[in-house]
């Protein structure tokens, strides 16, 4: 069985080299993020990381947040979103809830207020279908706080939303008009 702060430190570096910086390894994603596992394994192995396909398939498979995903026949895995580098992950467009949520620190609240949420250097803003995900992932940045997004009414206006791998919502951007704070912060 491999340790649970082995699977953190591959799934982190997972994370790095399928949503950020495949250079490291010295691989290539091709135009919908995937990677070869067998290549995958190798440059990892090459690096010293001693990987095999079994602990690889256990990072995808206890992967709380479900970061990442193999093809059907296992050849190929990606990074199910989140992603920096140019990737089409081929999600279909989606009606959202009637609302969604945006969990930030309380930090950055000002800015958001001024700009509405921005992807920035992602490909979507990330949302969540509950506040206690969104506080969560609020927390990791700071003091928590958690926005909600009247998902539904930007659809009527046409705005784009899409559903990941691992059930997070997807949209381009979300205007100031469309926000407003939880009220549980």
């Amino acid at each position: 069985m491999i340790s649970k702060e082995k699977t953190t430190h591959l799934s982190k570096f997972l994370s790095l080299v399928l949503r950020h910086q495949p250079e490291t390894l010295g691989i290539a994603l091709d135009v919908n993020g995937w990677a070869d596992v067998g290549e995958l394994l190798e440059k990892m192995n090459a690096k010293g990381m001693s990987v095999s396909f079994d602990m690889l398939k256990h990072v995808v498979d206890t992967n709380e947040k479900k970061r990442f995903a193999f093809n059907n026949d296992f050849s190929r895995i990606r990074a199910s979103q989140g992603h920096s580098v140019e990737v089409s992950l081929d999600y279909v467009a989606q009606e959202p809830p009637a609302e969604l949520y945006h969990g930030t620190a309380e930090r950055f609240v000002d800015s958001i207020l001024a700009t509405g949420l921005e992807k920035r250097s992602r490909h979507h803003v990330h949302l969540s279908t509950n506040i206690n995900t969104a506080t969560e992932v609020g927390r990791r940045h700071g003091k928590p706080v958690v926005f909600v997004v009247s998902a539904r009414e930007m659809y009527a206006a046409g705005f784009e939303f899409f559903v990941s791998d691992n059930n997070v919502w997807l949209t381009e951007g979300v205007p100031v008009v469309y926000l407003k704070m939880s009220e549980q912060d």
